[in-house]
């Protein structure tokens, strides 16, 4: 299995273009069963998720084409009919945002198998709030032996749908779901991610009726059909503020463009606290850090637009070198510190208490192996590497290969030693 090591102290200069976002590209492949005509997404990444994702398209009767466009990477998807309703295990279970091809399936052929998820080393993420939506729909929804079992004959019917608590997931769920539904469905309490907004705009130039998305009210006027559409990803806010956080961990100065700035103004507000440069652009966003140390500050993590779970690994992997002690409250997932013994193998002085991290700044950091346990703890060490003495050794990288497109390449470009180096599996079990 891959690992990727990283010599660290050497200062980032450059550009790095940004991405498609990753959490968006999912949820409107999964649109395009919806239609049995072509959707077509520009901007698209290429990464481990989006692929696993294609693979169980094909299986449910998409036709999935990669190609090279104009513009750069885009997707055809093309789903002339569901040749099998059945999503399996063996599928789902690589990645969890594949359970959203349940509501699609509905919706389109008014019944569908597939596998729960399973569990998550974040959190157990349950998929309660998923299937109590689709029962509100009007769906019969039975659990055997973890596969959920759907029905929906006479297809979907309009509801209000009052989700307990933010969830993004349930709120895509319950939006792919609802648009070819009879009558109108209201969420509220929904989620207000940019990606909820993206995928309103590709489902509404497909013909859907959506409206309010990226407000905690969204209303979809369900309509008997959608077409086919061409359609950009937005950029990736959590890459765009992950490369931000490695050029203020790093030192220098490195123009992240292809983005939008808007999308991390939290984030991006507290780096300046800290004392990190920051000025915005209208293409995205440059970081400067040349030189003196950076200042501890205090975090909590709360849906969009507050301070985003999916960074508190990236700028905790920061403040390890801060002057002070920061404070990093996560509210979103429990289970998400397990960065936190990795840094310390590093060097870093970090304390957990349940939803609580306390970094002490250290005056630097040793470069030494470590382990990945998830997609952003993982490259957290990767940032906490360009700054550590020596040579750092990250195992178990499918975890970045699943959302960071050319990682090191565009690492490498801005002056970053760091290079994939191919391992076998025995040794990191």
């Amino acid at each position: 299995m891959d690992r990727i090591a990283i010599i660290g102290g050497a200062r980032l200069e450059g550009v790095i273009p940004i991405s498609g976002a990753k959490n968006s590209a999912i949820k409107l492949m999964a649109a395009s069963l919806l239609t049995d005509e072509p959707l077509r997404l520009t901007n698209m990444p290429r990464l481990a998720d989006t692929r696993f994702l294609g693979r169980l398209l094909q299986r449910l009767g998409t036709e999935v084409e990669e190609r090279e466009g104009e513009n750069g990477a885009e997707t055809l998807l093309h789903t002339r009919e569901i040749v099998s309703g059945i999503a399996p295990y063996d599928l789902v279970r690589q990645m969890r945002a594949s359970f959203n091809v349940l509501g699609p399936l509905i919706a389109r052929t008014g019944q569908a198998k597939v596998s729960l998820p399973g569990g998550c080393t974040i959190g157990a993420r349950p998929v309660d709030l998923h299937l109590e939506a689709l029962r509100t729909l009007g769906a019969t929804i039975d659990l055997h032996e973890g596969y959920v079992y759907a029905q929906a004959p006479r297809g979907l019917i309009g509801a209000e749908i009052v989700f307990p608590f933010v969830s993004v997931g349930a709120t895509e769920h319950a939006m792919l779901a609802a648009v070819l539904a009879h009558g109108e469905t209201v969420l509220t309490n929904a989620a207000c991610e940019p990606e909820l907004a993206d995928l309103a705009d590709c489902l509404n130039k497909m013909g859907a009726k959506v409206t309010g998305a990226g407000t905690p009210t969204i209303r979809i006027e369900g309509v008997a059909r959608l077409g086919g559409a061409t359609h950009a990803v937005i950029p990736d806010r959590i890459e765009t503020g992950t490369f931000a956080l490695a050029a203020a961990m790093a030192g220098g100065e490195v123009r992240l463009t292809r983005t939008r700035s808007d999308f991390i103004d939290t984030l991006l507000d507290k780096m300046e606290e800290a004392g990190v440069g920051v000025t915005r652009h209208e293409d995205g966003v440059t970081i400067r850090r040349n030189g003196g140390r950076l200042q501890a500050v205090e975090i909590e993590t709360d849906p969009y637009p507050g301070f985003a779970t999916d960074l508190q690994a990236q700028f905790m992997a920061l403040m390890t070198l801060a002057d002070g002690e920061s404070v990093i409250r996560e509210t979103i997932f429990e289970n998400r510190f397990m960065h936190a013994p990795e840094l310390a193998r590093l060097g870093a002085d970090i304390s957990v208490s349940g939803g609580e991290a306390r970094v002490r700044g250290v005056e630097a950091l040793e470069g030494a192996p470590v382990m990945a346990t998830d997609l952003r703890a993982s490259v957290s060490l990767v940032i906490a590497a360009l700054a550590a003495r020596g040579e750092t050794l990250v195992n178990r990288v499918y975890h970045l290969d699943r959302g960071f497109e050319r990682l090191e390449e565009k690492l490498g470009a801005c002056g970053a030693q760091i290079r994939r180096v191919a391992g076998d599996s025995e040794s990191e079990d």
